[in-house]
C-alpha cells in the first residue's frame, strides 16, 4: 500500500523540517499545500522531495485540506501539521494497519506536548484514499462527518485505533499559541461556523473550551451546556463537553459542579487515555476539598492508564506527603523526575519532603536543581526559592 503525507502550511520554515524528517522513509510521497508563505516554507518542503502546491487562504482549514487531498496519489493518507511529528516507534503498527483490507480510518493517539490540560487526543489522521472522504468545519477540520456518511452506505468498512502515541504535537504550548495568534484565528473561524450551526455540539465543545481558556468563562459555560443539550452527541464529544465544564466551574470555584462534570466525563465509554486529564483534575479538586484518600485513588487511576504521566506522580507525591507518608512521597517525586528530568516543581517538592525527613544534604541538592531549572523558564520562582532557603539559614 502506498502512503502519502498530506499537509498544509504557512510560514512554517522553523517547524517543518522536524515534521518532514519524521516521515522520511515512511511515506511514499509528500504533498504540501502552501497557503501564502512569505518565508522559506516552500523551499524547505521541496528540499524534502515534496510536491508543493499553492492556495489562496480563505479562513477555512477544511477548504485548504480538501484542496490538498486533490493532489494525493497514494492508497492511504497521513495528515500532519507542521508542528507535529510522527513517533518512530509507531511505524510498524501503522504499516501493518494500512495493509489490512477492512479499515477505512485508523485513529491516531496524539500527545499534546506542553499542554496544561488534555494531554492526549484521538485524531482521525490516517485514512484510506476514498472519493467521498473530505474534511468539514473551518477550524479543527476533521473527516468524521464524511466518514459517517460512508459507513451508512458501505457498512463493511471498519474504524481502528493504534494503541500507542503516534503523533507529538507542540502547537498547544503557550509560546507557540501566542506567537501564531492561534486563539484569535480559531475564535474567528469557529464563531463564523457557529452563526450558521448554533446547536452543533462539536463547535460548542471546541469554541466553549476556547472561551474558557481565554477567560471568557461565562460564555464558555453557555456554549458547553448548549452542546450537552444536543440530541445527537458522540461519546468523545460528550467527554470534551463535560471535561471543559469541569475546568470552567473550577475556575468559578463551584467545586461540586466541577466534580460532577469530571466524574461524568470519566463514566463515559471513551478511549482510556482521553480520561487522563479528568482523573488528574478530579483528584486535585478532591485534594483541595480535603478528600485526600479520594484524590490518591484518582491519581492512581490516572497512572494506571499512563504509567509515564509525570504530573500524576507529582500529584501523588503531594498526596502521600499530606498523609504523612514521606518515603512514599519521595518515591513518587523521584518517579516524576525520572520521566521528566526538567520537572522543577518535582525537584522543589522533593527537597521539601527530604528536609522534613531530616535528609538535609539530599534536600539541598534537590533544591539547587530546582533553582537551576526554574532559572531557565521562571526566574522569579528561582529567586523566591533561593531567598527562602537563605532565610532558613542555608547556603545555596
Amino acid at each position: 500500500m502506498k502512503l502519502s503525507l498530506c499537509a498544509i502550511a504557512k510560514n512554517e520554515e522553523a517547524t517543518l523540517p522536524k515534521c518532514l524528517s519524521s516521515v522520511r522513509g515512511v511515506v511514499d510521497e509528500i504533498v504540501l499545500l502552501d497557503t501564502g508563505s512569505s518565508d522559506r516554507t516552500i523551499e524547505v518542503a521541496q528540499n524534502f522531495g515534496a510536491r508543493v502546491y499553492t492556495y489562496q487562504w480563505c479562513n477555512d482549514f477544511s477548504a485548504a485540506r480538501n484542496e490538498a487531498l486533490k493532489y494525493v496519489q497514494g492508497d492511504w493518507v497521513l495528515v500532519l501539521d507542521a508542528d507535529e511529528v510522527l513517533v518512530p516507534e509507531i511505524v510498524p503498527s501503522l504499516k501493518q494497519a494500512i495493509n489490512s483490507d477492512f479499515y477505512l480510518v485508523i485513529n491516531l493517539l496524539r500527545l499534546e506536548v506542553g499542554a496544561a490540560q488534555s494531554p492526549y487526543s484521538l485524531v482521525s489522521r490516517l485514512f484510506r484514499r476514498h472519493p467521498h472522504i473530505y474534511f468539514s468545519r473551518p477550524y479543527h477540520a476533521l473527516i468524521d462527518d464524511s466518514v459517517g456518511l460512508i459507513l451508512d452506505r458501505e457498512p463493511y468498512w471498519q474504524i481502528g485505533n493504534l494503541p500507542e502515541v503516534a503523533i507529538l504535537h507542540e502547537g498547544y504550548q503557550k509560546n507557540a499559541i501566542a506567537s501564531q495568534n492561534k486563539f484569535a484565528k480559531a475564535r474567528s473561524a469557529m464563531e463564523g461556523f457557529l452563526a450558521h450551526h448554533p446547536d452543533d455540539p462539536y463547535v460548542c465543545s471546541k469554541l466553549g473550551a476556547l472561551y474558557v481558556e481565554s477567560d471568557l468563562t461565562t460564555q464558555g459555560i453557555e456554549l458547553l451546556e448548549r452542546g450537552l443539550r444536543s440530541t445527537s452527541v458522540s461519546a468523545d464529544i460528550l467527554y470534551e463537553l463535560h471535561y471543559h465544564l469541569g475546568i470552567a466551574y473550577n475556575r468559578l470555584q463551584q467545586t461540586q459542579k466541577a466534580i460532577f462534570h469530571y466524574q461524568a466525563a470519566i463514566d463515559l465509554d471513551v478511549y482510556p487515555m482521553l480520561k487522563l486529564g479528568a482523573y488528574n483534575n478530579l483528584g486535585s479538586l478532591k485534594r483541595a476539598s480535603g478528600d485526600v484518600i479520594g484524590a490518591k485513588t484518582d491519581y492512581e487511576m490516572a497512572l494506571a492508564i499512563d504509567p509515564n504521566f509525570a504530573m500524576g506522580y507529582f500529584n501523588l507525591g503531594i498526596t502521600w506527603k499530606a498523609l504523612g507518608k514521606l518515603n512514599e512521597a519521595i518515591a513518587a517525586y523521584n518517579k516524576a523526575i525520572v520521566i521528566n528530568p526538567d520537572y522543577a516543581e518535582a525537584y522543589q517538592n522533593l527537597g521539601v519532603v527530604l528536609l522534613k525527613g531530616g535528609l538535609v544534604t539530599e534536600s539541598l541538592a534537590a533544591f539547587k536543581q530546582a533553582i537551576a531549572l526554574h532559572a531557565q523558564h521562571n526566574p522569579i520562582a528561582a529567586q523566591q526559592l533561593r531567598q527562602g532557603l537563605i532565610d532558613m539559614g542555608f547556603s545555596v
